[in-house]
């Protein structure tokens, strides 16, 4: 059988002694009964509201082969007679997994980071790098201090590429991530106003997201946004690591990997780029100007890879979204179809704004509406007011009918629009619903954003279940 681990590695890279039958490997590493798969390693992992050693039961009765627990949760952990590997500190044998399982891999490495696309980004290089290898990227985003860790343990030692995604909410988080990684290649998607409650400026979030270059191997390549106005003091971040190749994508006339022609249509994009010289031409199947922006990246990275560019630009037009970024269902209503763009997973200022163009582009069928269901943007701190206020000056250039607001940060905005395009603000999502539910009407397009926390995720399940939904094609975010 191919283990993804034997127990005799598994024990040497955590550091751990076994305890009872040990079996001879594991097929994979959980931290979570409810997606555990029999034959894999149950990491009982202490988190901020849960402790995974509380549900030990549960991951034997779904059929983990081992346990790996703390010491001193041992006496806790009852009469239970499971296999066990036992450590100081779990989330630490974690993280020593995951260095070992980079220290055995031979793949292609890549890093992304940014304030908006990571996970769109990784997952378009997950699906181009497929048509010319095996990959390994995490599902969902898993970019944080348990989620990158936990992806990098369950690479496989044969992939050819391995995408990873790094997130952070303050200064000091990327740094430990990108040194376990240590990316070939790192991304810095984009620089904006996530998280500023906890920066003083663009400028600190800039430098908290330069703490990827620390981690880049050497002669690496750091590969950042040309059109971002923090493009050079990034690219001076990343030299003064002893980064010499620093490359752009974008539009700029100096970027290495250019955009030269872009045509933006309902349901996909054509585009053709300069790729450091090479003239490249690539259909885009989903829509959005913020996702040819990630497209120029991803096309950068293949080719600093050496993928066949002809394979990936191909592969492009496969592209689909991920729920809560960009995924569209198309709702049945009594005498006719309602759009629906599910972009509920994450927002802040640059994502909201991206969100709000792909609605204005996207078409309506006879008498129907273009309709922006807006909740918080959180982690703003004392600026939030403020750039929820700006949204108005983006909705009024755009074709927007209607605005559905929802979230006490998003009064503001609720203040702001004039009083004919706000169809409803409510405290909450909840108090929301019926409102949203009862305004559709057949031939209508429904774009749903806010940041994770508000639970926008919940207005879109009500509407895919009230009007039994057929999902269609998808966009990133």
């Amino acid at each position: 059988m191919n283990y993804l681990w034997t127990s005799k590695a598994l024990i040497e890279a955590t550091g751990g002694r076994p305890l009872g039958s040990v079996p001879p490997g594991i097929s994979g590493i959980s931290i979570d009964t409810r997606t555990l798969k029999p034959g894999e390693a149950f990491f009982a992992i202490k988190g901020d509201a849960l402790d995974g050693h509380d549900f030990a039961t549960a991951a034997v009765k779904a059929g983990a082969s081992v346990l790996v627990v703390a010491e001193g949760k041992l006496p806790a952990l009852g009469r239970l007679t499971a296999p066990m590997i036992v450590v100081p500190d779990v989330l630490a044998a974690l993280e020593s997994l995951g260095a070992a399982a980079r220290e055995r891999s031979r793949a292609r490495i890549v890093a992304i980071t940014g304030s908006a696309g990571k996970t769109s980004t990784k997952e378009a290089l997950r699906h181009v790098l497929s048509a010319v290898g095996k990959v390994h990227a995490a599902d969902k985003s898993f970019n944080n201090h348990w989620g990158v860790p936990l992806t990098l343990a369950r690479m496989p030692e044969d992939c050819d590429y391995a995408v990873f995604e790094i997130g952070m909410n303050h200064s000091g988080e990327i740094r430990p991530l990108a040194k376990l990684v240590r990316p070939e290649i790192a991304i810095v998607t984009l620089i904006a106003a996530a998280h500023l409650g906890h920066f003083r400026d663009l400028d600190e979030i800039a430098r908290a997201k330069a703490e990827i270059f620390e981690g880049v191997e050497p002669g690496g390549t750091v590969l950042l946004n040309r059109d971002d106005s923090r493009f050079e003091l990034l690219a001076g971040l990343a030299r003064a690591r002893g980064i010499e190749r620093v490359l752009g994508f974008g539009e700029n006339e100096e970027a290495d990997f250019r955009l030269l022609a872009c045509k933006l249509h309902a349901e996909e994009s054509t585009i053709t780029t300069s790729i450091e010289g090479q003239e490249l031409a690539a259909r885009v199947g989903v829509p959005g100007r913020h996702t040819v922006q990630n497209v120029l990246a991803v096309l950068g990275t293949a080719y600093l890879l050496g993928a066949d560019l002809d394979r990936v630009a191909m592969a492009l037009g496969d592209l689909t979204a991920e729920n809560g970024r960009g995924r569209r269902h198309l709702l049945r209503l009594s005498g006719g179809e309602v759009t629906l763009i599910d972009e509920s997973y994450n927002a802040n200022p640059a994502s909201m704004r991206a969100a709000i163009a792909l609605l204005d582009a996207t078409p309506v069928q006879g008498h129907g509406r273009r309709i922006a269901v807006l909740g918080d943007m959180l982690e703003l701190g004392s600026h939030s007011a403020k750039l929820h206020q700006a949204l108005a000056d983006v909705l009024r250039e755009t074709r927007t009918d209607l605005v559905f607001l929802a979230g006490p940060e998003m009064k503001a905005l609720a203040e702001t629009l004039p009083p004919d395009l706000v169809a409803g603000y409510r405290a909450g999502a909840e108090e929301l619903k019926p409102v949203l539910l009862d305004a559709l009407r057949p031939g209508d397009t429904v774009m749903v954003k806010s940041s994770k926390g508000i639970g926008f995720s919940r207005l879109v399940d009500a509407l895919v279940t009230q009007f039994a939904a057929e999902a269609e094609r998808s966009t990133p975010a």
